[in-house]
């Protein structure tokens, strides 16, 4: 799918926001500056959310409550080891109840769940390419609609 622009992603990021459901990880794929922020952003105002949405490049994660949903916003693009991931508690996030955004995912390979969506991005001269995959039956049911 192409994005023209950042009101494109907006756009995308509305029309996944109706569809989420408890428990879901969402895996967020591409180099820097290719829109990943920009979509959990889009996801969260679309919810209702009205405060500031950043990068948590520094923090490695930030949550947030919105429509009666929990989200966790993981950018783990300067993770360092699985010690670090560990010693954080991040385990203990992945309850079956939050909403999971995840960038730079390979960053943590054996210690996440699986996804059960994928969104890769491709910076282009003018917009971006999103490719976005269901790999388990709720991901594939939310794409479904999307």
């Amino acid at each position: 799918m192409k994005l023209e622009n950042e009101k494109a992603t907006l756009a995308l990021a509305q029309r996944l926001a109706a569809r989420l459901k408890p428990g879901m990880v969402i895996y967020l794929h591409g180099n820097l500056g290719a829109g990943k922020t920009t979509l959990v952003r889009g996801v969260l105002n679309a919810l209702g959310y009205k405060g500031r949405v950043k990068s948590p490049t520094y923090t490695l994660v930030e949550p947030y409550h919105v429509a009666e949903l929990d989200l966790r916003h993981f950018d783990l693009y300067r993770l360092q080891n699985k010690e670090e991931w560990v010693s954080a508690g991040f385990r203990d996030e992945f309850d079956g109840c939050n909403i999971f955004f995840i960038e730079w995912p390979g960053h943590a390979q054996g210690l996440l769940p699986h996804a059960d969506v994928e969104i890769v991005f491709e910076i282009l001269q003018k917009g971006r390419i999103v490719e976005i995959s269901g790999c388990t039956t709720i991901g594939r049911e939310c794409l479904e609609q999307l």
